[in-house]
């Protein structure tokens, strides 16, 4: 049952032909108060779910299709004819970091896709997949499981006992210390397990059985917030979708608790999910986003966003408030089969058939950290890269005291190869990782991820890439795929990822795999930095640096001068001198003024100064100091950045 207290009327702008969009957001429907069974046995104690031979035909499992005519080949967009702009076509030198750990997950159930999901507290790590759940301590020793999700309900009654339906999450609330578990019933209930304390095997349940109150609630994703659980699911491609949220704070003690439901305007929208430590500023409402192709729904390519505030006193207060949309660079999601839902077009090596893509919604999670000075948020989604050739587009939007923007976007498409079903998060150091799915007609369906420093320059993911599992099969019995995994940040260090996806075994059926790595650098404080008032002597050319060389340092503790000698740069467009003795390498750019990144400071040219980080490096030899110089050298510049230009950090 639910009741409506309220409608919000927003005027559409723009009609989108035949999507099913509809010209109103209503809400809030507020559910009856739901009481909690209350599960205080041992997880240990479950019934194991049976194994499925790996050599059995499954079967698919549901998902509200449907058939998007839309607007074709809008002015401003890319078609399939063309390229994605922002595709770089080189991998990186090898430096992602191997796995730590490495092992087997919950195996085949019988159901495809298994919707591989997990995610990572303190002291466990949970994997859920459709219809199975599975507890491991942090060195991948299994604790509780795998057993059916559905059992956690056994001897309560209702359909989240009887129904066993799949789409699961499972998140690790950082600010409470506790879990949650849910799965649907496919289309009437949301089941959703709240952990009675932060031992996820002994501890307990508080176990909810919402009623949806008719409104098919399919795909449903789950971020944690600090004033609700919030969810977003779909009534089927082209049709409305919805946004939910739970009341976590009685749910955390127990208590009976209500939902709140807003009908959304057009596709599925997929709510934010909170890392870290830091909670967002106080009253911030949970944002929500979703990606639209211009070339399908008109307009820009861009991702819509909603912000979503709950207000549990008094409802009629609550609201979905459309935000600024964020035009993305050109991307087209029509990857081999037109704007269809699954896209099953990823090749596989040696058959036919071809596996599903799901390029119609941003991929779980919309990571959200707060860095204090700016906030993130993290996404990414499948995008066509060239022609008919899987590729990820990620991005990290930042807000600074205002709205939204994107801070840095781009699309992983580095070869041949197809890359789909992404994960991506970022660790508190502000380095990102992205786990993804590849294939091609030469290469096994497999496990890969890649990643990129807060240091790097943006818009790229330029760590390299490492194998998670390399695949032993194909899938030909179905082309399902997916429809999602799971990239999440270890809240001990806020630096360890974890990740878990699937991969197909021998007998042709999936299998998941579960790992995690970390950047070396994370969580390290940097070394030392001996920052020096310095004057430099010097005649500056846009190619050349000539001459005698000398640097006084009289204002710190270095005081002498040397000479310079070409040596190759290993950062594109710079050119690099050695001095002796006592600087190693100085280093001019002439790419532009944008941020470029050199021995743990960020080089950047200041008017007509530059402003470079002088200091002990690890790197060097004792006694060594190494110098960047980086900007634009226009011939205006140079005129003014000539002999005695002040150096300092």
């Amino acid at each position: 049952m639910r009741r409506k207290i309220g409608v919000l009327l927003f005027i559409c702008t723009v009609v989108f032909f035949m999507a099913g969009q509809v010209c109103a957001e209503e809400g809030p429907f507020v559910s009856e108060p739901v009481t909690p069974h209350v599960f205080e046995g041992d997880l240990r104690n479950l019934p194991l779910a049976p194994e499925i031979d790996s050599s059995s035909i499954g079967t698919e499992a549901p998902i509200l299709g449907g058939v998007v005519q839309g607007i074709r080949d809008v002015d401003g967009q890319i078609t399939s004819e063309e390229n994605d702009p922002l595709v770089l076509d080189t991998i990186g030198p090898l430096a992602m970091p191997a796995p730590m750990l490495n092992f087997g997950g919950i195996g085949f159930t019988g159901v495809a896709p298994p919707d591989t999901n997990g995610d990572v507290g303190p002291s466990h790590y949970i994997q859920i997949v459709n219809s199975k759940f599975i507890i491991f301590n942090k060195a991948g020793g299994i604790l509780a499981g795998p057993s059916n999700i559905n059992t956690l309900w056994t001897g309560f009654g209702g359909r989240c006992e009887s129904d066993n339906d799949g789409d699961p999450i499972v998140l690790y609330d950082s600010l409470a210390n506790r879990w949650l578990i849910s799965q649907f019933v496919a289309f009437s209930n949301q089941c959703i397990a709240i952990s009675r304390g932060p031992n996820p095997v002994t501890d307990g349940w508080y176990l909810y059985d919402f009623s949806t109150g008719g409104i098919a609630n399919d795909y449903p994703k789950f971020g944690v917030w600090p004033d609700a659980y919030y969810m977003g699911s779909q009534r089927g491609y082209g049709s409305t979708s919805d946004a939910w949220a739970f009341n976590r704070t009685r749910m955390l003690s127990g208590l009976s608790a209500t939902s709140q439901r807003f009908d959304t305007v057009g596709q599925f929208m997929l709510p934010s999910d909170l890392d870290g430590s830091t909670p967002p500023p106080a009253g911030a409402s949970n944002v929500f986003a979703r990606l639209v192709d211009g070339a399908e729904f008109g307009g820009l390519d861009r991702l819509e966003l909603r912000a979503f505030h709950v207000d549990w006193v008094t409802p009629a207060n609550s609201t979905f408030t459309a935000l600024p949309n964020l035009n993305t660079a050109a991307f087209d999601r029509n990857l081999c089969s037109g704007y269809d839902l699954m896209g099953n077009c990823i090749p596989q090596l040696g058959t036919t058939v071809k596996l599903e893509s799901l390029t119609a919604w941003l991929m779980y999670r919309l990571q959200y950290r707060n860095f204090g000075g700016y906030e993130t948020l993290v996404v990414n989604h499948t995008v066509d890269a060239d022609t008919n050739h899987a590729g990820i587009r990620w991005y990290e939007l930042r807000k600074t005291g205002g709205v939204w923007s994107i801070y840095q976007q781009g699309t992983h498409s580095p070869d041949s190869t197809h890359r789909w079903m992404g994960s991506v998060a970022m660790d508190g150091d502000g380095n990102m990782a992205l786990g993804y799915s590849v294939s091609s007609s030469a290469l096994l369906p497999s496990i890969r991820y890649t990643g990129r420093l807060a240091s790097d320059p943006l818009g790229t993911m330029p760590q390299g890439e490492a194998t998670l599992f390399a695949g032993l099969g194909v899938q030909t019995w179905t082309s399902r795929w997916g429809d999602y995994s799971a990239m999440n940040v270890d809240p001990v260090d806020d630096c360890t990822f974890w990740y878990t996806q699937e991969y197909v075994d021998a007998a042709g059926n999936w299998q998941t795999r579960i790992g995690n790595f970390k950047f070396p650098d994370c969580g390290v404080e940097p070394p030392t930095i001996l920052v020096h008032d310095c004057v430099i002597a010097a005649t500056l050319t846009p190619s050349t640096l000539d001459g005698t060389w000398t640097l006084d340092c009289s204002h710190g503790n270095i005081t002498n001068s040397g000479t310079l000698t070409n040596i190759t740069c290993t950062n594109p467009g710079a050119v690099c001198w050695k001095m002796d003795p006592y600087i190693d390498v100085i280093e001019v750019g002439y790419e532009s003024h944008s941020g470029h990144y050199l021995a743990n400071g960020k080089w950047f040219a200041s008017g007509y100064y530059f402003s470079p980080v002088v200091g002990d490096l690890s790197s060097d030899a004792p006694g060594s100091f190494r110098m960047g110089l980086h900007g634009t050298l226009d011939p205006t510049e140079n005129s003014m950045a000539g002999p005695n230009t002040v150096l300092g950090r």
